[in-house]
Protein backbone atom coordinates (compact mmCIF):
# COMPACT_ATOMS: atom_id res chain seq x y z
CA UNK A 1 0.00 0.00 0.00
CA UNK A 2 0.80 3.03 -0.77
CA UNK A 3 0.90 5.99 1.60
CA UNK A 4 0.42 9.85 0.17
CA UNK A 5 0.81 12.44 2.16
CA UNK A 6 -1.01 15.69 1.63
CA UNK A 7 0.08 18.91 2.58
CA UNK A 8 -2.36 21.63 2.63
CA UNK A 9 -0.68 24.92 0.82
CA UNK A 10 -1.77 27.65 2.31
CA UNK A 11 -0.95 31.31 1.59
CA UNK A 12 -1.78 33.35 4.16
CA UNK A 13 -1.08 37.05 3.45
CA UNK A 14 1.14 38.98 6.14
CA UNK A 15 0.31 42.46 7.37
CA UNK A 16 2.17 44.61 4.96
CA UNK A 17 4.07 46.65 7.66
CA UNK A 18 5.84 42.89 8.81
CA UNK A 19 6.95 42.96 4.54
CA UNK A 20 7.78 46.98 3.66
CA UNK A 21 11.17 48.47 5.00
CA UNK A 22 11.03 51.69 6.21
CA UNK A 23 12.62 54.11 4.27
CA UNK A 24 13.85 58.00 5.46
CA UNK A 25 15.69 60.48 4.12
CA UNK A 26 16.30 64.00 6.00
CA UNK A 27 14.94 67.53 4.26
CA UNK A 28 16.54 70.63 5.30
CA UNK A 29 14.47 73.43 5.30
CA UNK A 30 16.44 76.58 4.70
CA UNK A 31 15.51 80.57 4.68
CA UNK A 32 17.55 83.69 4.52
CA UNK A 33 17.01 86.63 6.29
CA UNK A 34 18.91 89.56 4.67
CA UNK A 35 20.58 92.37 6.75
CA UNK A 36 17.97 95.21 6.72
CA UNK A 37 17.44 98.36 9.04
CA UNK A 38 13.75 100.07 8.42
CA UNK A 39 12.39 103.64 9.76
CA UNK A 40 9.17 105.33 9.60
CA UNK A 41 7.95 108.64 9.33
CA UNK A 42 9.22 110.72 12.68
CA UNK A 43 6.13 112.10 15.25
CA UNK A 44 6.84 114.58 17.71
CA UNK A 45 6.55 113.13 21.35
CA UNK A 46 3.39 114.63 23.39
CA UNK A 47 4.78 116.48 26.28
CA UNK A 48 7.97 117.46 24.80
CA UNK A 49 7.29 120.37 23.03
CA UNK A 50 8.80 124.02 24.20
CA UNK A 51 8.20 126.72 21.45
CA UNK A 52 8.14 124.48 18.54
CA UNK A 53 4.48 124.40 16.17
CA UNK A 54 4.59 121.04 15.11
CA UNK A 55 6.31 118.56 12.86
CA UNK A 56 5.65 119.51 8.93
CA UNK A 57 6.08 117.00 7.42
CA UNK A 58 9.88 116.35 7.50
CA UNK A 59 10.38 120.24 9.04
CA UNK A 60 10.50 121.17 12.75
CA UNK A 61 9.04 125.06 12.77
CA UNK A 62 9.77 127.01 15.41
CA UNK A 63 6.82 129.06 16.73
CA UNK A 64 9.48 131.99 17.85
CA UNK A 65 12.93 132.09 17.05
CA UNK A 66 14.33 135.13 19.06
CA UNK A 67 12.68 137.26 21.97
CA UNK A 68 11.39 140.56 20.18
CA UNK A 69 12.72 142.47 22.71
CA UNK A 70 16.22 141.56 22.42
CA UNK A 71 16.59 139.93 19.02
CA UNK A 72 18.72 136.94 21.14
CA UNK A 73 17.67 133.24 20.46
CA UNK A 74 14.61 131.81 22.59
CA UNK A 75 14.89 128.32 23.48
CA UNK A 76 13.16 125.63 21.57
CA UNK A 77 12.82 121.96 21.93
CA UNK A 78 11.05 118.77 21.15
CA UNK A 79 11.27 114.73 20.81
CA UNK A 80 10.95 113.21 17.53
CA UNK A 81 10.06 109.67 17.95
CA UNK A 82 10.65 107.06 14.63
CA UNK A 83 9.53 103.24 14.89
CA UNK A 84 12.69 101.39 13.64
CA UNK A 85 13.88 97.91 13.47
CA UNK A 86 17.66 96.89 12.62
CA UNK A 87 18.07 93.27 12.41
CA UNK A 88 21.77 92.92 12.71
CA UNK A 89 24.69 95.00 14.68
CA UNK A 90 24.83 98.24 13.39
CA UNK A 91 25.69 101.96 13.86
CA UNK A 92 23.36 105.04 14.15
CA UNK A 93 24.75 108.10 12.75
CA UNK A 94 23.01 111.64 12.50
CA UNK A 95 24.51 114.41 10.21
CA UNK A 96 24.17 117.96 10.29
CA UNK A 97 24.13 119.55 7.10
CA UNK A 98 25.00 123.10 8.04
CA UNK A 99 26.41 122.27 12.14
CA UNK A 100 23.88 124.82 13.11
CA UNK A 101 21.59 126.62 12.06
CA UNK A 102 22.54 129.34 9.14
CA UNK A 103 21.06 131.31 7.37
CA UNK A 104 19.21 130.41 3.87
CA UNK A 105 21.21 133.33 2.36
CA UNK A 106 24.65 131.86 2.35
CA UNK A 107 26.23 135.05 1.86
CA UNK A 108 26.68 135.85 5.96
CA UNK A 109 29.68 134.81 6.94
CA UNK A 110 30.40 137.80 8.87
CA UNK A 111 28.01 140.05 11.15
CA UNK A 112 28.51 143.12 12.46
CA UNK A 113 30.15 143.47 15.72
CA UNK A 114 27.94 141.70 18.81
CA UNK A 115 25.85 139.89 16.67
CA UNK A 116 24.88 136.20 15.82
CA UNK A 117 24.92 135.06 12.18
CA UNK A 118 24.29 131.38 13.13
CA UNK A 119 22.53 129.11 16.40
CA UNK A 120 24.05 126.37 17.97
CA UNK A 121 21.84 123.67 19.13
CA UNK A 122 22.51 119.69 20.58
CA UNK A 123 20.60 116.43 19.33
CA UNK A 124 20.47 113.49 21.83
CA UNK A 125 19.73 110.27 20.35
CA UNK A 126 18.57 107.40 22.17
CA UNK A 127 17.99 104.19 20.68
CA UNK A 128 18.08 100.35 21.86
CA UNK A 129 20.74 100.82 24.74
CA UNK A 130 22.64 103.42 22.68
CA UNK A 131 22.50 106.90 24.30
CA UNK A 132 24.45 109.96 22.88
CA UNK A 133 24.70 113.89 22.05
CA UNK A 134 25.19 115.78 18.98
CA UNK A 135 26.50 119.34 19.23
CA UNK A 136 26.37 121.25 16.52
CA UNK A 137 28.28 123.88 17.84
CA UNK A 138 27.82 126.53 14.61
CA UNK A 139 31.46 127.57 14.62
CA UNK A 140 32.03 126.89 11.33
CA UNK A 141 29.67 126.12 8.38
CA UNK A 142 29.69 122.41 7.02
CA UNK A 143 28.49 118.72 7.76
CA UNK A 144 29.03 117.74 10.70
CA UNK A 145 28.40 114.05 12.37
CA UNK A 146 28.29 111.65 15.19
CA UNK A 147 28.47 107.82 15.15
CA UNK A 148 27.01 105.26 17.65
CA UNK A 149 27.66 101.90 17.03
CA UNK A 150 24.76 99.17 18.53
CA UNK A 151 26.47 95.90 19.30
CA UNK A 152 22.69 94.37 18.88
CA UNK A 153 20.48 94.10 16.98
CA UNK A 154 17.28 96.70 18.09
CA UNK A 155 13.55 97.04 17.26
CA UNK A 156 11.02 99.83 18.82
CA UNK A 157 11.44 103.53 19.45
CA UNK A 158 14.59 105.59 17.75
CA UNK A 159 14.19 109.23 19.93
CA UNK A 160 15.22 112.52 18.67
CA UNK A 161 15.42 115.29 20.76
CA UNK A 162 16.65 118.55 19.45
CA UNK A 163 17.53 121.36 21.95
CA UNK A 164 18.34 125.18 21.34
CA UNK A 165 19.46 126.56 24.74
CA UNK A 166 18.46 130.28 25.51
CA UNK A 167 20.80 132.84 23.70
CA UNK A 168 22.57 130.13 22.22
CA UNK A 169 25.06 132.05 19.31
CA UNK A 170 27.77 131.34 17.58
CA UNK A 171 29.60 134.48 18.85
CA UNK A 172 28.47 135.20 22.72
CA UNK A 173 25.27 133.65 24.48
CA UNK A 174 22.56 136.47 23.97
CA UNK A 175 23.62 138.43 21.23
CA UNK A 176 21.19 139.55 18.22
CA UNK A 177 20.46 137.50 15.37
CA UNK A 178 21.22 138.95 12.17
CA UNK A 179 17.93 138.83 10.33
CA UNK A 180 17.34 135.84 8.05
CA UNK A 181 15.63 132.40 7.71
CA UNK A 182 17.76 129.66 9.49
CA UNK A 183 18.31 126.29 8.99
CA UNK A 184 19.59 123.28 9.17
CA UNK A 185 18.98 119.77 7.92
CA UNK A 186 19.22 116.84 10.22
CA UNK A 187 19.54 112.85 8.98
CA UNK A 188 19.37 110.08 10.82
CA UNK A 189 21.02 106.91 9.07
CA UNK A 190 20.69 103.24 10.72
CA UNK A 191 23.19 101.24 8.78
CA UNK A 192 26.42 99.00 8.54
CA UNK A 193 28.88 99.50 11.22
Amino acid sequence: MRSTLILPLALIAAPAAAQSLTATQDLAVTGSVPQVCAMQQGRVQPGSVNNIARLDGDTLRIIQFVDPATLSVKAASATISFDAVCNFPHAVRIESSNNGLWPVDGRITQAPAGFAFAVPYSAQVSWGVANATFDADAKSRRIAQRVINVDAPAAGELNLRIEIPEGASNVENDAPVVAGTYVDTVRIFLEPR
